[in-house]
């Protein structure tokens, strides 16, 4: 029976553990309460494991078990672990008591731990430039590191159950935005300090820091980014397209999220063509606006356009796109974009996550092709469009961001490399001759896509709200709008991926893409370099 209830510790089942005690001590604790007092001292202990020994034989009403908990502050405790037992119904059951929930701790005793963190780690950017040190956080570069470092301060409520198990003080100063809230853990160092039962020292370390941690920003790049906002509300965020390492990251590019406007027609196209539903040669009518559930569906500005999917792409036309959405539908429109990384968090602590409704929740044909154009309740962040773009880059092998120096490159296939050359294709054509001309680089093959997402409409005509109900717009105001530009470079070989956001700055081909370009040249002129 002893021997069973430590085997159910080490697999964490606690119910199992609460059955083998006595009918008294679970009239007396729920298994809610049971289950939350062994968490409780895992997380005091910053416990990792339990490894049970070999039940004792009993001596008299008690049996030891020598238990080995492994924790990640305190080091590996060896300490015995001493079951009162008590016939019941003639069987021998557990009189539980919560000093039980550690190993070493006597009859009365509680558990507590006193602990203190090293000094935080220099912070660098990739060319070594300190961006932050010491306890006030200074840098070699102040302009550069108020773009990118971030800030620490008190452990956030929403936080503390996380940094407690980690062994983070609760007057600990911590990194809350920028590179200090997504390198935290590795800015941190160990921490060190006592951990007690009673009076009892269970064990003592001592905090260790960590070595200078060195971020994936490129300050050069960084600092055209910043350039490119020009104090404008926004986000910016360049990336290596088969690493994933994010050479910058301005603004609200991490952390900010609009509707992705017609960005999200890479996504549409990827996923259209991949179904089979349209093909690059495929012919569609050139109008001014088309109806979906009865509802007009105009283009940017009314402007006429269509022909090939290619051109429709260029021209990013949305009475081609809209409908084209509706016909892949919800369920395979939002595959594609979780292909590409919506609905997941990107793998970078105080990123935000993209997001796109489940499918039975976007609605009715109306509603899909809404999405379909980056409209709806569709939600994106710059770091997210760069994603995207990176993934069109690598032939469909879609990179996890990273701001870490040297951290293993992950990538993983989410769309066939054809489909991927095709999208590519017609992503360079937006540059060519389509809504994106402002990017273009002499002598760079750049491939984008243009945004301008509607913060309400823009349009002359009546429109139809995410439930299909119908109002007159409001006055005509093109800059009401978040422009984009999603974009990679070069193509063949690409070394960057870009996108830009500019909330309320009108159309993206205007306004974005040129922002992009800037990004663009800078960061070619790096990895040229």
């Amino acid at each position: 029976m002893a021997q069973r209830y430590v085997d159910a510790w080490e697999r964490g089942d606690f119910r199992a553990m609460q059955l083998l005690t006595t009918a008294e001590s679970q009239s007396e604790i729920t298994p809610g309460v049971f289950q939350a007092r062994y968490l409780e001292a895992a997380g005091i202990s910053t416990l990792d494991t339990i490894r049970a020994g070999k039940a004792g034989a009993p001596d008299g009403d008690t049996v030891t078990v020598p238990i080995e908990a492994r924790t990640r502050v305190f080091g590996i405790i060896r300490e015995r672990l001493v079951l009162p037992i008590e016939e019941e119904d003639g069987k021998a059951r557990i009189a539980w008591g919560r000093h039980m929930t550690f190993p070493g701790v006597a009859r009365g005793a509680k558990l507590s731990r006193r602990l203190r963190l090293p000094t935080r780690a220099r912070l660098l950017a990739a060319d070594g430039t300190v961006l932050a040190q010491g306890p006030d956080r200074t840098s070699e570069d102040p302009a550069l590191a108020a773009s990118i470092a971030g800030q620490v301060g008190p452990v956030p409520p929403d936080r503390e159950r996380e940094l407690r198990a980690k062994g983070v003080p609760g007057s600990a100063m911590v990194g809350l935005t920028g590179l200090e809230r997504a390198l935290d853990d590795e800015l941190r160092g160990q921490p060190g300090g006592t951990l007690r039962a009673g009076d009892k020292v269970l064990s003592t370390t001592v905090p260790s820091p960590a070595d200078p941690v060195r971020s994936t920003i490129v300050p050069s790049v960084q600092r055209a980014a910043v350039e490119a906002l020009a104090g404008r509300l926004g986000g910016a965020v360049a990336m290596h397209p088969r690493t994933g390492a994010v050479l910058a990251a301005a603004g609200i590019g991490l952390s900010g999220l609009q509707p992705p406007g017609s960005t999200f027609k890479i996504i549409t196209l990827t996923g259209a063509l991949q179904a089979r539903i349209t093909s690059p040669r495929r012919l569609y009518p050139v109008e001014t606006f088309t109806t979906i559930e009865g509802v007009k569906l105009e283009n940017a500005n009314g402007e006429s356009c269509g022909g090939s999917l290619m051109a429709s792409f260029a021209e990013s036309c949305n009475t081609v796109f809209g409908p084209l959405g509706a016909k892949l539908g919800a369920k395979r429109l939002v595959a594609a974009a979780e292909s590409f990384g919506f609905n997941r968090p990107p793998g970078i602590d105080g990123a935000a996550t993209s997001v796109i409704p489940a499918p039975d929740e976007i609605g009715d044909d109306l509603a899909v092709g809404s999405t379909a154009i980056g409209q709806g309740k569709v939600q994106a962040s710059p770091l997210q469009l760069a994603v995207v773009a990176a993934t069109i880059a690598a032939g469909g092998d879609r990179p996890a961001p990273t701001l870490l120096d040297g951290a293993p490159t992950r990538r993983v296939r989410v769309i066939p490399a054809r489909t991927a050359r095709t999208v590519g294709r017609a992503m360079r054509r937006v540059v060519t001759g389509g809504t994106g001309t402002g990017a273009a680089i002499e002598g760079v093959k750049v491939a984008g896509k243009t945004g301008t997402a509607e913060l309400r409409s823009t349009q002359g005509d009546p429109v139809a709200d995410a439930n299909g109900v119908i109002t007159p717009a409001p006055a005509a105001d093109p800059t009401d709008t978040t422009a984009w530009f999603s974009s990679y470079a070069p193509m063949g070989r690409p070394r960057l991926a870009v996108a830009v956001m500019l909330v309320g700055a009108g159309a993206g081909g205007e306004t974005a893409a040129p922002a992009a370009k800037g990004i663009l040249s800078a960061g070619l002129r790096k990895s040229s370099g």
